[in-house]
């Protein structure tokens, strides 16, 4: 529970961005995170210094650009339970350090529907509603009850409710007014005891197909959408990325019925009577981003929207990659894109 002192983060970011936090530690319970937080205030105020603190989750939708001036905590609290069911659903409180597929995991094995299309999304449980994760039709904020979370210059727990958490579109209070000033401690989510299966999105239905399956079940989804991600985005394992590095844009209708004239086979789906999502993944292929490589910063070859780390590149490569992709889909089509990953 100590505080280390220059520590390598290149294990603790799924880029591989080879970086250093000047001070780090873990903490697997509330009190040892008031701990961390007392006595790294106390170390600044012995320097004269302000207090950086990060908090790290997996590591999954972050990219370092240059060593962290400050303090890393990991959150590593692991507790999962059950603390209440109705006729309809179950009720269950989930440490914010647990990884979150393991999560989808324990769902599946005790049969609680709801997360199942989220099958396979790297990163934290803490992570998943700061981001609002969502694959598939399913976003957290459709089985989300309520979080914990420590208010670190206040030092006390604030419950918050869905309404509070102001959950948009990979977006949420915590990435924009209470940007960090809080940890999560855990989350509990109100899952299904009778599934409501969402099977039209993506290559959902044909991957059941092809896996003959007869008898819909939340396994059967979960390992179809397994399949869909592994042959789409590479392990981070092998190569270093964050995933989707971009958010797919959203447009008027009237703008996406202009594009459509230039670019007849332009990918977007219709949100709302006056907008339309275009495939960010689709515009970046346009330009000709898929399967560039400069150094060891691409864009990988099967998945325009993962930028990926071959091995040894910089984060300052990777954000400015992500850059020139950004300048070439404004200039090609008009848009925007906004980048979905964290920059330190």
């Amino acid at each position: 529970m100590q505080l280390q002192q220059n520590f390598q983060l290149k294990d603790y970011n799924t880029f591989g961005i080879n970086v250093y936090a000047k001070y780090f530690g873990t903490f697997s319970t509330l009190n040892e995170l008031q701990y961390l937080l007392q006595d790294t205030n106390n170390y600044c105020k012995a320097v004269n210094s302000k207090s950086n603190t990060l908090i790290l989750g997996g590591g999954s939708n972050i990219l370092f650009t240059k060593n962290y001036d400050g303090i890393v905590l990991k959150n590593e609290i692991l507790d999962i339970e059950k603390i209440n069911e109705d006729e309809d659903n179950i009720f269950v409180k989930v440490g914010a350090g647990i990884m979150w597929h393991d999560f989808v995991l324990y769902c599946i094995e005790n049969d609680f529907a709801g997360v199942e299309n989220l099958s396979f999304i790297p990163g934290t449980v803490g992570a998943s509603p700061i981001q609002n994760i969502g694959a598939y039709g399913v976003e957290i904020k459709d089985v989300f009850f309520e979080l914990e979370a420590y208010n670190i210059s206040e030092k006390k727990n604030i419950v918050f409710s869905q309404s509070n958490c102001e959950f948009g579109y990979r977006d949420s209070i915590f990435k924009n007014k209470f940007k960090d000033q809080f940890v999560i401690i855990s989350v509990t989510f109100k899952l299904n005891k009778t599934p409501i299966f969402k099977t039209s999105y993506g290559a959902i239905a044909a991957e059941l197909e092809k896996n003959g399956v007869e008898n819909l079940s939340i396994k059967a989804v979960s390992d179809a959408v397994i399949a869909i991600r592994k042959s789409k985005l590479p392990n981070p394992s092998q190569i270093g990325n964050a995933g989707s590095f971009f958010k797919n844009p959203t447009i008027d209708n009237d703008y996406f019925e202009k594009l459509k004239i230039k670019f007849p086979n332009i990918v977007g789906y219709v949100v709302s009577k006056t907008h339309t999502k275009l495939a960010a993944g689709w515009l970046i292929e346009q330009c000709g981003w898929k399967g560039f490589r400069e150094a060891d910063a691409g864009c990988h070859q099967n998945q325009a929207l993962v930028l990926v780390n071959y091995g040894k590149a910089q984060g300052t490569q990777i954000y400015n990659l992500s850059t020139n992709i950004i300048e070439s889909v404004k200039n090609k089509f008009g848009v925007q894109l906004q980048r979905e990953v964290n920059i330190i």
